[in-house]
């Protein structure tokens, strides 16, 4: 069983965590003046999110285009987002497909860790398991 029974949850979570990135200045700096715009595509549920420092795009709505695409499982990203999973070590698995410079990404990580800090809660009172 995953951890998300529904994409319309996965989307619920997933969202609410990008937005707390966007409510830290330095992420919406560095996006802006980087360009940096970054396209999750999760499976099982379906689930796509979009994120730049202009704001989060959930669904059908999101733009196709982004600097990086990540594309994992929404389990994947559970475990990602939880710490139970590095960056690095879903990379060389495969677990985690990129599609734009892996450096880039990897730039990336630190600076999301206001939303590692925040995914716990919101996973919780979103009623997603541990």
């Amino acid at each position: 069983m995953t951890v998300f029974p529904s994409s319309e949850m996965a989307s619920d979570v997933f969202g609410r965590l990008f937005g707390v990135l966007l409510e830290d200045e330095q992420f919406v700096t560095k996006a802006r003046d980087e360009g940096l715009s970054v396209q999750l595509v999760h499976t099982k549920p379906d689930c796509r999110i979009f994120v730049s420092s202009e704001g989060v795009v959930l669904g059908d709505e999101a733009p196709s285009k982004a600097a990086i695409t990540l594309k994992m499982s929404c389990d994947t990203a559970h475990a990602l987002w939880m710490g139970r999973l590095l960056v690095p070590a879903a990379i060389a698995t495969g677990k985690l497909r990129i599609r734009g410079r892996i450096a880039k990404v990897l730039e990336l990580v630190p600076m999301l860790q206001p939303a590692f800090d925040s995914y716990p809660t919101i996973a919780a009172e979103s009623g997603v398991g541990a």
